[in-house]
């Protein structure tokens, strides 16, 4: 499967070759195939234009706990943790948009912004289902557990004409401020929960100064996911495309797995990439996986 530099360049070529024959004096002989070609130059333009448009942009990335309870939202935090620091490595900025914290400091779910160069370029094939099995430190037995957090990467969008939804489509809900273990820290309704009603994507705020910011904040957020399902719809429509990682996945269809016992291994599923060394990984050396995947 081509790379999406050598796609760009497939595209590239076959425009040029396009306009080439547009040119001829004869192009018009055959109506039916000149308006062939036109259609297909439009549509060349349109995939080139989409391919990586967002890829030098900013990012905003969610992680959810899926099944196993404490250890799946330590899982969580964990990953968060892990990401931080690759973050921070790379020069970025990072700031909290939502968090959901459980009383032991895991995550239900947390989400954050994350500025800088090649921000969602370089994050977005970390989206998908991660998988955990070690020891449960919440296991008074000492049983080996397995859990899975769910990584969802989409691209920041700073203008609104960007991805326009219109008022109709949108349905508002307000609530208070949260802290650690669902504790009431603010007594306005300043947090916001955006929902689209046509797909039921949603997208929530808490962390900024009023209701209106919070608002702001999650229709950016918002427009990212219904950016990424249009993606993902598109891409599904043109199978000769390189194929984003990007993707929704059931649980246990893990992206990447982190076996700390009975032996210790990271291993990526979708480039058998892996690596013995994972408290590197957890301290942020992610490199060697994304990397594997840009490579595809």
């Amino acid at each position: 499967m081509p790379s999406p530099s050598e796609k760009n360049q497939e595209i590239e070529e076959k425009i040029k070759e396009i306009e080439a024959q547009m040119v001829a004096p004869d192009f018009w002989s055959d109506k039916g195939k000149a308006q062939a070609l036109i259609k297909e130059l439009h549509e060349l333009k349109t995939q080139k234009a989409g391919i990586g448009r967002y890829d030098k942009g900013d990012a905003i990335m969610s992680i959810f706990s899926g099944a196993g309870g404490d250890d799946a939202e330590d899982f969580s935090h964990i990953l968060l943790e892990m990401y931080t620091k690759f973050i921070e490595k790379s020069g970025w900025g990072i700031s909290l948009v939502h968090d959901h914290q459980n009383d032991h400091g895991g995550y239900r779910n947390v989400t954050i912004e994350i500025s800088g160069k090649n921000v969602y370029g370089t994050l977005k094939n970390e989206s998908g289902v991660h998988r955990l099995v070690r020891v449960s430190p919440f296991s008074s037995k000492k049983l080996r557990h397995t859990s899975f957090s769910l990584v969802e990467v989409i691209p920041k969008f700073d203008k609104v004409t960007e991805l326009e939804i219109p008022d109709k489509e949108i349905r508002l809900e307000f609530s208070r401020s949260s802290g650690p273990g669902g504790q009431n820290v603010n007594k306005r309704e300043t947090a916001v929960r955006v929902v689209h009603i046509p797909t039921n994507l949603a997208a929530h705020s808490e962390n900024q100064r009023s209701q209106a910011q919070n608002k702001e904040k999650a229709m950016q957020i918002l427009r990212g996911k219904i950016f990424h399902a249009l993606e993902k719809e598109r891409i599904s429509k043109e199978g000769e495309m390189y194929v984003s990682k990007t993707t929704d996945i059931e649980w246990g269809s893990q992206i990447r797995s982190y076996v700390m016992h009975p032996y210790k291994m990271v291993k990526d599923h979708r480039t058998n990439v892996e690596t013995s060394d994972v408290e590197s990984v957890l301290n942020g050396n992610i490199e060697l996986f994304i990397q594997a995947e840009q490579n595809l």
